[in-house]
């Protein structure tokens, strides 16, 4: 007995939880390496190392396709994760700050409603009705606009969700004592609560963008001719075979993102520290 309690004590289970959190780590993150990697391999077949090249990334130069694909989808997740964050922090105000209004439930279902609804479903209903509305009125075309209100309907429940989350944890006496000291409603909103939320919006924001610039269903239902998201690009070409070009985009969204995630990470860590000094100011005053 003493033997096993030995063998299953805290060192063990401490190793086999850290066991697990690098197994899903290489789980995760071990085919994005090797797409990295073969990103740079000399062969075009992708599981064949013939050489170091950049041949791939230079091709990217004149692939007019895909240049077009990449720059559409950045313009329509630029856009998408800045609406979303202003339609989903006024809905997650209007769900905090207002307990009781006629229709409540319901708009709190409608907000959540794209989180748990297909895509599939989701992409067909607007197909559908933005179909209707062009012959009913000759607008709008299929294309970046129509990609746009595809994305910005499912963006808008996931920044909400985020956004309401952070309201839910702040102090209200915070506002209160504010508009005790004659802040308008304007005022300790702009001044108290958005620098409170600001690392959620921006959480937000990151959020919906990469939400926005990887999707492939909602982006296939919506596009028209001469409007193709490089998802829909690379899904194409993808069907037809892998092909190493392929590669070198995906490294560069990598990066990308990756940057992105730093200087957010690197942003949000700064401004929680400058909060800390700003309490620990307030309390020795």
């Amino acid at each position: 007995m003493s033997g096993a309690k030995t063998w299953f004590g805290p060192g063990f289970a401490r190793g086999f939880g850290k066991a697990w959190l690098a197994a899903g780590y290489v789980f995760l993150y071990l085919p994005i390496i090797a797409l990295v990697i073969y990103s740079f391999n000399d062969s075009r077949i992708p599981n064949r190392w013939s050489g170091f090249t950049f041949k791939w990334y230079v091709a990217l130069t004149t692939d007019r396709e895909m240049l077009a694909g990449l720059w559409l989808s950045l313009r329509i997740a630029f856009f998408t994760a800045c609406a979303s964050v202003i339609l989903g922090t006024l809905a997650a105000f209007a769900l905090v700050k207002y307990k009781r209004f006629t229709g409540r439930t319901l708009f709190s279902g409608f907000v959540s409603a794209p989180l748990v609804m297909p895509e599939v479903i989701i992409g067909l209903s607007l197909l559908l009705m933005l179909v209707s509305v062009q012959r009913a009125i000759g607008f709008p075309e299929r294309g970046m606009l129509t990609i746009w209100l595809g994305h910005l309907l499912l963006g808008m429940a996931y920044a909400t969700v985020v956004v309401q989350a952070r309201l839910l944890d702040l102090n209200p006496q915070l506002e209160e004592a504010a508009m005790d000291l004659g802040a308008r409603p304007w005022q300790v909103f702009a001044l108290v609560t958005l620098p409170m939320i600001s690392q959620s919006l921006l959480s937000a924001w990151l959020l919906t963008f990469t939400l926005s610039l990887d999707d492939v269903v909602l982006s296939a239902f919506l596009s028209g001719p001469g409007a193709t998201t490089m998802p829909l690009v690379i899904f194409s070409r993808a069907r037809l075979g892998l092909n190493p070009s392929v590669n070198a985009v995906a490294t560069l969204i990598v990066l990308i993102v990756s940057i992105g995630v730093v200087v957010a990470s690197l942003a949000i860590a700064r401004a929680e520290r400058r909060r800390a000094l700003d309490i620990a100011a307030a309390a020795r005053a």
